[in-house]
């Protein structure tokens, strides 16, 4: 998966990219960027620990034990997670929102995710800063990525948290009823700021939303 998104940078150290040109035509050379980071290592690359500590709010052991869990489940050794082996992780398997916490952190839409990826989610998971939170929050939510919050994208979520315990008329009415007291503006959907709002007045933590256990 590539790192940060759509149009993020994918650099090649100086160092690495020697080692290719001396690979010669018959040593492939070592795959580079951030898609395939430390793929097949044991440890991380100087340049790749500092480009861990400089997206994270993560310490340098915090980072190592990291790239210890993202080893144990990138089981083929590719340097990326797919959906199965995400799946591994007992605290996700069990989490109603998995889907929508994969395609969060897949930021690239490629159904794998790189270790940048999974550090840099980690880090918002763990951090103390509530605004970080709280956009990771509204992503889950925000299906289509358009930085609202519709009808339809309230219910899908809400559907996947409360599964048949609530029938789909009753969970319609508490998603109208939600839309009503959050749409603030009356434009039909939710934006991050009244999302905000309605997440500051109700005793719902957003840590509950975005909590995840990596062994």
């Amino acid at each position: 998966s590539g790192v940060g998104g759509k149009g993020g940078r994918d650099p090649a150290s100086p160092a690495t990219t020697q080692s290719a040109r001396r690979a010669g035509p018959e040593t492939a050379p070592r795959r580079t960027g951030r898609a395939a980071m430390g793929a097949n290592a044991s440890n991380l690359s100087p340049e790749e620990m500092e480009e861990m500590l400089l997206c994270s709010h993560f310490s340098e052991a915090e980072v190592r034990k990291l790239w210890r869990a993202f080893r144990r489940l990138d089981e083929d050794g590719s340097g990326q997670i797919s959906r199965a082996e995400f799946m591994q992780v007992p605290s996700i398997a069990t989490n109603p929102l998995v889907q929508r916490v994969m395609a969060v952190l897949d930021k690239d839409n490629d159904n794998e995710i790189s270790f940048t990826e999974f550090v840099t989610a980690l880090s918002v998971f763990s951090s103390t800063n509530e605004g970080d939170k709280l956009k990771m929050a509204f992503k889950i939510y925000d299906i289509d990525g358009d930085g609202f919050i519709t009808n339809g994208e309230l219910f899908t979520v809400l559907k996947m948290m409360v599964g048949d315990n609530l029938g789909d008329q009753q969970l319609q009415q508490v998603v109208d009823k939600t839309m009503i007291y959050a749409d603030k503006d009356k434009d039909g959907k939710v934006s991050f700021e009244e999302f905000c709002e309605v997440v500051a007045s109700s005793e719902v933590e957003v840590d509950q939303t975005l909590s995840i256990a990596i062994p």
